[in-house]
C-alpha cells in the first residue's frame, strides 16, 4: 500500500465532516461525488440546493444525495454564526450588519461552521486566490498556539527512491510566506516537522536550506537560516534539524558527509525547507515537472483546524487526495 492510499484508508476508517465552499463547481462536485461513494468522509457543500442538484444530474454524479447541502444565503443557523462572528471581531469593530452580511459568504461560513464545531476542515481554491482562502480562516480559526505563521507544503513523490523516505519528500514553504524572517522560518520547520509526522507517519528529518553548507558562504540570507535553525531547537527539542545545508548536502549522503561530518541531517533528509517563497515554490515546480514527481498539496500548515488551499488549476484527483489529506490532519489535531 503507497502512502495516499493508506492517507485515504485512515481517512475512511475515521471519517471526518469536510466542508467545500464551492459546492457549484464543477471538479468539486465530481470529487466530491467520489468521496462519497468511497466513503472518505462526510461532506458539505455550501450553495444553492436546487442549482448543485440539477449540476449533478446533468453530470451523471449519483450520490451528491449523500452530501449535506448548505445555502449560505438561507440556512437554521444563519443567527448563531452571525453572533459568532461578532464575538470572535468585536475588538475588530465586527457589526451585526456586518457579520449578517459575511456569513453568506461560503468562505466565511465554511470557518464558522467549523469554529461552531458543525465542521472538522474545510477546502476550496478551485475558484478562489489563496489570499481570499486564508483571510477568513485567519480571521476565525487563527493558528495553533505557540504558531507564528501559516505555510504550505507539497508533499513530493519522487522516482527515487534513495533520497528522502523511499522518495517522499515534503518540500516548505512553497505557498504562503515570501520571505520569511528567522522566527518565521523556524514555525516553517516546526509545522513541517509536524506535517511529516501526522501524513506520511515517519519520523522527520529536516535540513534548513541555503547556497551555503556550514560555513562555506558569508551572507545576510545564511544568517538569517542559521539563526532560524537554533530557534528551531529551542521551540521543539526533540526536532532532528540541522541547517544551513545546500540541497546535495541535504540529499545525498556522500556530499553530505564531506561538506556536512559528523551531521544527522545531511544525506538523510526527507523535509526541506526552504529560505523563501520564491525558491520554495520554484524548487517544487522543477522537481514536479523535470523530475516527473507528483506534486500533492499545497498542506496548509499551522492552522488550529484544517483548511486546506487548491490551485485554481486543480484536477477533481487534486481535490479528492486534499480531501483525504484534510481528513488525516483533522485526526491528528483531535489526537493531540
Amino acid at each position: 500500500m503507497n502512502l495516499l492510499e493508506s492517507i485515504i484508508e485512515r481517512a475512511k476508517a475515521d471519517k471526518q465532516r469536510i466542508v467545500l465552499p464551492e459546492g457549484t463547481e464543477e471538479r468539486t462536485l465530481r470529487a466530491a461525488d467520489l468521496i462519497l461513494s468511497n466513503g472518505i468522509a462526510d461532506i458539505i457543500l455550501l450553495g444553492d440546493e436546487q442549482s448543485i442538484k440539477e449540476s449533478a444530474k446533468k453530470m451523471g454524479l449519483n450520490n451528491i444525495d449523500k452530501a449535506t447541502i448548505v445555502n449560505p444565503k438561507e440556512h437554521t443557523k444563519k443567527k448563531e454564526y452571525t453572533d459568532l462572528l461578532v464575538e470572535i471581531r468585536k475588538n475588530k469593530g465586527m457589526t451585526f450588519e456586518k457579520a449578517s452580511s459575511l456569513v453568506e459568504d461560503p468562505l466565511y461560513l465554511a470557518c464558522l461552521m467549523i469554529k461552531n464545531g458543525d465542521a472538522d476542515g474545510e477546502i476550496a481554491g478551485a475558484q478562489n486566490t489563496t489570499g481570499d482562502v486564508l483571510r477568513p480562516a485567519l480571521q476565525i480559526i487563527k493558528t495553533l498556539p505557540g504558531v507564528k505563521v501559516v505555510s504550505g507544503a507539497f508533499i513530493m513523490f519522487t522516482q527515487t527512491p534513495q533520497y528522502g523516505e523511499n522518495g517522499i519528500l515534503l518540500f516548505a514553504d512553497c505557498a504562503v510566506m515570501p520571505n520569511p524572517n528567522a522566527e518565521e522560518l523556524a514555525s516553517i520547520a516546526v509545522s513541517s516537522a509536524k506535517t511529516m509526522q501526522s501524513l506520511v507517519n515517519v519520523e522527520p528529518r529536516i535540513a534548513m536550506l541555503s547556497f551555503s553548507t556550514k560555513g562555506s558562504a558569508d551572507h545576510e540570507m545564511v544568517d538569517k537560516v542559521r539563526e532560524a535553525t537554533d530557534l528551531a531547537k529551542k521551540m521543539d527539542s526533540n526536532l532532528l534539524i540541522d541547517g544551513e545545508l545546500q540541497a546535495d548536502a541535504a540529499l545525498v549522503p556522500s556530499v553530505g558527509s564531506s561538506k556536512a561530518p559528523g551531521s544527522l541531517i545531511a544525506g538523510k533528509a526527507n523535509v526541506l525547507v526552504f529560505p523563501s517563497l520564491e525558491s520554495g515554490n520554484i524548487g517544487y515546480k522543477l522537481v514536479q515537472r523535470l523530475g516527473n514527481a507528483q506534486a500533492v498539496g499545497p498542506v496548509l500548515q499551522g492552522m488550529a483546524a484544517p483548511i486546506n488551499d487548491l490551485s485554481r488549476g486543480c484536477s477533481v484527483e487534486d481535490i479528492y487526495n486534499m480531501v483525504a489529506i484534510t481528513a488525516n490532519q483533522a485526526i491528528g489535531l483531535k489526537k493531540n
